[in-house]
């Protein structure tokens, strides 16, 4: 009890110092003040800030505490809280089950799919899965495969849930699930010629056909993805899924593009037949919702990937089935998620908890799924600054500093900056939405200090400001003040 009243007076400490701070703003760079209004951006539709990473005085606080939509930024906060709480070395485990005995090479009842979370859960691992399987002498199946994403709670937070956009058979509005195989991602080929375009289904599957209806027009193949629209899906007397690409598409043009079409029973279903086939066995039942019971045999188990692989992939490429994984995996496994029955709500419970512990005010914050796909998600240039900050000293900062895209070399940051004194002195999460643009990350200066940088444009021509915020770490990465000793940006190991 005596810790937790020390924890709560440090906790108001620091609130009240933020306070103190946020009254003493600095005005922003004039380099930063020409994007904006080059971009016809007013300052107040502006955050900014920039402190050291090991701490000091506030270089730069520009409406610093105001709670702002951070984009993909919000990608920063979910990864730094895994990172803590499950550590680097946390595995998700997905599991093949049954209740009946092996006769001879034949499985009778229903054979238990179990899904434990795997963000990384692709159609090569069920492949493995399915392989070891055969491998105990199982041949034939003859029982329905029984689908079991109880792991998290809801199990189909995908049903019902309002498109986000106007594109959502797109990989990044996919919704993740406790057994979410390949993201329920098509992978297509798609090469035309002067009359026609042809389509190749790199997926195996079994009973599902693509063909394209998409219309030829003369355009650069780099935006063939303009005029790519939702593809139709119909299944006829047989069963046989049929989807059809439509839209438009450039002449001489060769792309592999991704589609979020087909139910996810239904893909998990087409998926294994056609790997089971593949290994000499037969199936005759079907995929259907519903829990391994307690006694069930566990068969297979596959492993994922370590938590330290899945987090390079969520802010490198900007994964937000991932990044939503790893939020609902910390609900999944806070001690005191049986008060919630929604996930989500225990994910924020231990978010919270993790800012209150290092001295983070969460006012204005605001979570929803902790990938930044959100409308509703806020956070303060402050508040996400002091998440590195803290980050910075944890074990596992390295982890999280390799994750961020290097400016002018890798992720959504290889085109920016390139010839700069920031470039490849700078990690950078970038976030982009309608209507916001974001960059959050280390930036280290010509005396080898690392600042932490942070900045945000909520304004219906966020696009247009995201020179401001280049501009931002340019002003960062040229200043001369060290007020501490530098910090690696990438520790040895």
């Amino acid at each position: 009890m005596a810790t937790l009243t020390v924890r709560r007076f440090i906790t108001a400490l620091l609130c009240g110092l933020g306070a103190i701070a946020a009254r003493a703003q600095q005005p922003l760079p004039e380099a930063v003040q020409a994007a904006l209004r080059s971009a016809q951006i007013a300052d107040s539709s502006f955050s900014a800030t920039v402190l050291p990473l090991a701490g000091g005085n506030t270089r730069l606080a520009h409406r610093s505490d105001e709670p702002m939509a951070p984009a993909s930024t919000m990608k920063l906060l979910t990864t730094a809280v895994a990172l803590e709480q499950l550590g680097p070395t946390f595995r998700w485990r997905t599991e093949l089950l049954a209740l009946g005995e092996l006769k001879g090479s034949t499985l009778s009842g229903p054979l238990y799919l179990r899904g434990g979370g795997d963000p990384s859960l692709s159609w090569q691992r069920l492949q493995l899965m399915l392989r070891t399987l055969r491998a105990q002498g199982v041949r034939h199946l003859r029982g329905d495969l029984v689908l079991d994403r109880s792991y998290f709670s809801p199990e189909r937070p995908d049903l019902g849930a309002a498109p986000f956009d106007e594109s959502p058979d797109a990989y990044y509005n996919v919704i993740p699930d406790a057994l979410l195989l390949h993201s329920n991602l098509l992978d297509l080929d798609l090469r035309s010629d002067a009359r026609s375009v042809h389509v190749q289904l790199r997926n195996p599957m079994q009973g599902v056909q693509v063909r394209s209806q998409q219309r030829l027009i003369d355009a650069d193949c780099k935006d063939w993805d303009d005029g790519w629209v939702a593809p139709a899906l119909r299944q006829d007397r047989s069963g046989t899924a049929h989807i059809t690409l439509l839209g438009t598409f450039p002449r001489g043009c060769a792309v592999q593009a991704t589609t979020n079409s087909l139910p996810r029973n239904l893909f998990i279903e087409r998926s294994v037949r056609a790997l089971w086939r593949e290994l000499g066995g037969s199936w005759s039942g079907r995929a259907r919702d519903g829990h391994a019971p307690a006694n069930a045999k566990l068969l297979v188990e596959q492993s994922s990937d370590t938590l330290a692989d899945a987090v390079k992939l969520v802010n490198k490429r900007s994964d937000n089935a991932m990044a939503r994984t790893l939020y609902l995996t910390l609900g999944a496994r806070y001690d005191k998620a049986d008060a919630w029955a929604d996930h989500a709500q225990s994910a924020r419970a231990q978010v919270t908890d993790w800012l209150a512990l290092h001295g983070i005010n969460a006012d204005g914050l605001v979570l929803d799924n902790g990938s930044g796909l959100s409308r509703s998600e806020r956070l303060s240039a402050r508040q996400l600054a002091q998440v590195l900050q803290a980050s910075a000293r944890s074990p596992w900062y390295a982890e999280l500093a390799t994750s961020l895209p290097i400016a002018g070399l890798d992720g959504a940051m290889r085109r920016r900056l390139q010839g700069t004194p920031a470039a490849l002195h700078s990690r950078i999460k970038t976030g982009s939405l309608r209507d916001t643009a974001s960059v959050a990350g280390i930036v280290r200066d010509a005396s080898g200090t690392d600042w932490v940088v942070v900045g945000m444009v909520n304004d219906a021509r966020a696009k247009q400001g995201r020179p401001a915020l280049d501009a931002l770490i340019l002003w960062a990465a040229g200043t001369t003040v060290a007020t501490a000793p530098p910090q690696p940006l990438e520790p040895s190991r």
